[in-house]
């Protein structure tokens, strides 16, 4: 609102009234999209990207409501000039030239005049109401306005007005006020010097704008996004951790490995980890071969729910007490009986699901106990089938739980097929679906073979997809390109959890 006497040069032609109008309705359209894409975003989670992006629409409505507010004002404050005027003075007047406060137009921003030449100060009523006064109190000059100013920036208003009274530059700057009900409000100032015809500063106009709301917004959204930031580290951090302890743990081989070193009698095993496409944490899935020293094999693998350092570092203490329990000759059944007593004493419960095999190599036989975990599948000439599941639920589920165990006799070229249930996102279903016992028998609809053995077919779309890979299985020459056969068909579907697929093949 410049005076018709200002240090610059002369306004210019303000818009009319109908161009005024059409910003306006662009501005309260595009606010209404703002509001309408917040709301239809609106999340109470506590995630910091969703509390961040929360931040970030309400400042743009914030913004957007200042930009109608001040149109609005703008298109209400235009005041045609006097027939016999100059054009360039259909302006909007400040208050001394007006006489009396203008009625409110908007509630957050106020204009003052202070006339050097009488001390005199002329304000709007916004502006009292912005600073908290009595509108019938008088107007505060420019030696008393730092007495509403906080403190600690009572020097930055002086540098501004002293620098427009003595300079002659445009005000723009912000200080804090507290007003007389103790509460602290942020105010924008913006104003000119008027010159007299000797070019001196006869007086000094402003208008002061509440952006406390404004700036809170923006603070929340600073705040947030370091937040965001800090937990995008922190989530790098545990997940390099959780990938480093995940590398240390799981067997270091690659490609083929041949149980037991000695012996004619061996497998040819080969394994692989598939990480989850949906999520970049690591989880606990885990997968193993060790020769015993009784010169059995241990075959296992198992998943401990959730993703996380947190998670590994448990996968890693359940692997290492499979292990150790092992070579101290514990059998499958007990080994798994061991793991959930060991998960049900710790001090953060958790629900984990595994399989364990002990194959005899001198009688090619394999001994094996599950915990609510798909059963492994057998593929010999050709075709597949899975093994009948023994009595074994969640690791962790329930306290002094039981778990039986079965036995199988295999062959040489026959294949076993060990993983866990992420393999295929959403057709093994949740863990918690394996606890029941005997669910291959269920689905085939009778009693369990002698020898630990399925009827051929899985029930399930996942285990479908496994056992039509059998003709392949049966051309590969070792357990790795078998391995690669899974990778190509499972690799690259979407997976809302970590996988592990662990191959054995009698070569005799």
């Amino acid at each position: 609102m410049p005076s018709p006497v200002s240090a610059d040069l002369s306004a210019a032609q303000p818009p009319g009234r109908g161009s005024v109008e059409a910003l306006i309705t662009q501005a309260r359209r595009l606010k209404g999209d703002v509001d309408a894409v917040r709301r239809d975003a609106q999340n109470e989670g506590s995630d910091p990207e969703e509390r961040w992006q929360r931040a970030l629409y309400d400042l743009a409505l914030h913004q957007l409501e200042d930009l109608d507010g001040h149109l609005a004002q703008l298109r209400d404050g235009l005041e045609p000039a006097p027939a016999d005027g100059p054009a360039e003075t259909l302006l909007v007047r400040p208050p001394a030239a007006v006489g009396a406060p203008r009625a409110s137009l908007l509630s957050r921003v106020g204009s003052a005049e202070w006339n050097l030449l009488t001390d005199e100060a002329s304000w709007s009523g916004e502006l009292y109401q912005i600073l908290g006064l009595d509108p019938a109190g008088p107007a505060l000059t420019l030696d008393e306005l730092p007495s509403l100013v906080l403190e600690e920036d009572r020097a930055k208003l002086t540098r501004i007005v002293t620098d427009c009274l003595v300079d002659a530059r445009p005000i723009d700057g912000e200080f804090r006020v507290v007003r007389p009900d103790a509460s602290v409000r942020t105010v924008h100032m913006m104003g000119e010097p008027v010159l007299g015809g000797d070019g001196s500063t006869t007086s000094m106009w402003a208008v002061l704008r509440d952006v406390s709301e404004l700036r809170r917004s923006q603070r929340t959204v600073r705040e947030t996004h370091d937040s965001l930031q800090h937990h995008q580290r922190q989530t790098q951090t545990e997940q390099r951790l959780a990938v480093e302890l995940q590398e240390a743990v799981l067997p270091p081989w690659r490609g083929s490995l041949r149980l037991p070193h000695r012996g004619p009698r061996t497998l040819d095993l080969a394994a692989h980890y598939l990480p989850a496409t949906t999520s970049a944490l690591i989880g606990g899935d885990w997968y193993d071969a060790l020769e015993l020293s009784d010169g059995a094999t241990l075959l296992s693998v198992g998943d401990l729910t959730g993703h996380g350092v947190a998670v590994t570092s448990g996968m890693a203490m359940l692997l290492g007490a499979v292990r150790g329990m092992a070579m101290a000759g514990t059998q499958p059944g007990p080994l798994l009986a061991m793991l959930n007593q060991l998960l049900d004493a710790t001090v953060q419960p958790a629900l984990g699901s595994a399989v364990c095999c002990h194959y005899r190599p001198e009688t090619r036989t394999l001994v094996w106990a599950q915990a609510g975990h798909p059963a492994p599948l057998l593929f010999r000439g050709g075709t597949g089938r899975m093994l009948n599941a023994p009595d074994g639920v969640l690791l962790g589920a329930t306290t002094g739980a039981t778990y039986g165990q079965a036995e199988v006799a295999l062959e040489p070229g026959d294949l076993l097929l060990l993983h866990t249930d992420g393999l295929v996102s959403g057709q093994w279903g949740s863990p918690r679906s394996w606890g029941s016992p005997r669910s291959s028998e269920a689905e085939s609809g009778g009693e369990a073979e002698s020898g630990g053995e399925a009827e051929s077919g899985g029930g399930t779309p996942a285990v479908d997809r496994l056992l039509d890979l059998a003709p392949r299985f049966g051309a590969a020459r070792t357990a790795q390109e078998c391995v690669r056969t899974v990778v190509e068909e499972f690799g690259g579907a979407e997976r809302e959890d970590d996988a592990c697929v662990l191959v054995a093949k009698v070569t005799s």
